[in-house]
């Protein structure tokens, strides 16, 4: 079984039934829909379908709602136009349909906020424009840096410019109180540059009474320089490396990486590693070397999960992209030194109840070459406190509740299993033991480190561990 957890965003190329049943099989954990794309009846058709494989096969597949967020797109054209570099353009804040001459933008505010020589990246960057002039209220003199394709809606970069849009636009919060009423798991949030933008959301959540896990997503600046207020309200991150890699130069994303994932496993909160993993496995069968290494490395570097986007959205594909993916985690896991990861993160943590039991029950596990560590949680705390101690054998996560079930798909080894409620606390470990049994977790003669608390649902009451040979 692999630790590392796979998120995969849902599209044309795997929107059936059978593909998705097939995806699940293969390793998908959490299953990403796109909120730039797409409305609310066609995302609500791929929700009730994804639901409706899941309780078939009786996997805990989560849902997570990724925002279109505070961004900045071209508007229409008739047709795809060249750009041919040194030529003058004119991006306008007016409406007009696009031609190889002038095109509009969204940012309402870009002539009164830009500054000539400002860089204009269109479309991840493929096409960059440099600003001469700021001709009017409306009107921008650009020159082309280099030739390239605009078309209809492409997204636009404007690094070093902070972007005066609410956080939350109408869309954003009719999609989130779409997701509310659908049960989606988690929600993504776009273009996070404060710990602000994180509580807004929050807000919008308690208003409906909602527990949904909130996922910053990193793509900027700003949001790399507020990362640590950012991660102390946040659920978790998102390393996303597409607009990133637009606004940083390139070559920093790596290191910048290391840190992000360093920073998330020290607060002790999932981070997923996104964008162009697998990218040529969009149309081809087989991976680039480089990009196995590269999704080994974010697994090296203590990612909880790896994220796939157009492979398995547009990919031609997408069973097989999962598969690969699944394949690079397991070789990968099997050649961690647990030791030593355990040694590293023994100290890190600070000393709550919870995480000396946790860093115990781990120790435990190491010392006696157990087989699994089982325990029952009614909020997901302890299951999340012990993956942060990278323990070489599976965490099976006994809870009560769907919910919290679905929110542990992103916790890095961590395998949820839905049960009836423990009522008694005197056989609260033999029914543990009997479940992940039951499951196929564990077997006859294996030996299980056992952790819980008493009372028995009391969220953040892990107290006890007990060692246990399976009968």
């Amino acid at each position: 079984m692999k630790k590392t957890k796979i998120v995969c965003t849902i599209g044309p190329a795997s929107d059936s039934e059978r593909v998705l049943a097939e995806m699940f099989k293969a390793g998908l954990n959490v299953c990403r829909l796109n909120f730039s794309h797409g409305s609310h009846e066609e995302h609500k058709v791929k929700i009730d379908r994804i639901k409706k494989i899941r309780e078939e096969l009786k996997m805990p597949i989560a849902l997570l709602l990724d925002t279109k967020g505070p961004e900045i797109r071209l508007g229409l054209f008739e047709k795809p136009v060249e750009i041919v570099q040194g030529q003058e353009f004119i991006i306008t804040t007016r409406d007009v349909i696009g031609t190889n001459q002038i095109c509009s933008i969204s940012y309402k505010n870009i002539a009164a906020e830009i500054k000539p020589k400002s860089r204009i990246l269109i479309n991840d960057g493929l096409l960059e424009l440099q600003v001469i002039d700021i001709l009017n209220d409306t009107d921008i003199e650009c020159v082309a840096v280099n030739s390239g394709t605009l078309s209809s809606r492409k997204g636009v970069n404007i690094p070093g410019l902070r972007v005066n849009l609410p956080y939350m636009s109408e869309k954003d919060i009719s999609d989130i109180e779409f997701g509310i009423e659908n049960d989606v798991d988690f929600i993504a949030a776009s273009f996070t540059q404060r710990a602000d933008d994180i509580i807004q959301i929050r807000k919008l959540l308690e208003k409906h009474k909602s527990t949904i896990a909130v996922i910053a997503k990193i793509e900027n600046q700003e949001g790399l320089d507020n990362i640590d207020e950012i991660l102390a309200e946040a659920d978790g991150i998102m390393v996303a490396r597409g607009d990133m890699g637009v606004e940083i130069e390139p070559e920093k994303i790596p290191h910048l990486q290391k840190q992000l994932i360093k920073k998330a496993n020290l607060a002790g909160k999932p981070v997923i590693t996104a964008t162009q993993m697998l990218e040529s496995m969009t149309h081809n069968l087989r991976p680039t070397r480089a990009e196995v290494t590269d999704v080994a490395n974010a697994i090296l570097d203590g990612t909880s999960a790896v994220m796939l986007s157009g492979e398995t959205a547009a990919g031609e594909y997408p069973v097989e992209t999962v598969a690969m993916m699944t394949s690079i985690a397991n070789s990968i896991e099997e050649t961690l030194d647990y030791e030593k990861l355990f040694a590293e993160n023994a100290s890190l943590h600070e000393t709550t109840i919870t995480n000396a039991i946790a860093r115990a029950t781990c120790s435990t596990a190491l010392a006696l070459d157990a087989n699994a560590i089982i325990t029952a949680s009614a909020s997901g705390i302890t299951p999340r406190a012990l993956s942060k101690f990278k323990p070489r054998v599976p965490i099976i996560a006994i809870t009560e509740s769907p919910q919290v079930m679905r929110k542990m798909a992103l916790d890095w080894d961590v395998y949820p299993v839905l049960a009836d409620p423990i009522k008694s606390t005197d056989n609260m470990f033999d029914v543990c033991s009997q479940i992940a049994k039951d499951t196929g977790h564990v077997k006859k003669g294996d030996i299980a480190i056992l952790t819980a608390g008493i009372p028995i649902g009391k969220a953040g009451s892990t107290n006890l561990l007990k060692v246990e040979i399976i009968e």
